[in-house]
């Protein structure tokens, strides 16, 4: 049987898949990918986006924690800071990522900004 690169566990009588996060990332589009897979927006967000600035260590860990460099978001100051707070909590629940030797080299201290979206697309 071929090895599967996802994962499975068992959590409380339910078979779920690992996050994708676990899986070795060769390019920013895979970091990407990643993050986007950890992302879970809030239910009644509308069409809301915030874009995140980050940078990561070479062993895939955050240097500090997200930063929104900009955000548009349907519904009051709650419901902006409950955006925001998913899209870092996003961020930082799928970090430690996995970086290939090529990519883990020219990473880290690099910023990059990332753009969540909800309706998740």
């Amino acid at each position: 049987m071929k090895y599967v690169a996802a994962m499975l566990t068992i959590a409380g009588g339910v078979l779920v898949e690992a996050p994708s996060h676990a899986a070795v990332l060769n390019t920013m589009d895979d970091v990407g990918s990643a993050i986007q897979a950890c992302w879970t927006p809030p239910a009644d967000a509308g069409n809301s986006t915030v874009t995140l600035s980050f940078s990561f260590k070479r062993d895939g860990s955050l240097i500090g924690p997200p930063r929104p460099t900009a955000a548009k978001v349907a519904g009051d100051d709650k419901a902006r800071k409950a955006f925001i707070d998913a899209a870092i909590a996003a961020v930082k629940n799928c970090t430690p990522l996995s970086f290939s030797p090529a990519l883990a080299q020219g990473i880290g201290g690099n910023v990059f900004t990332l753009q969540l979206v909800s309706p998740k697309q």
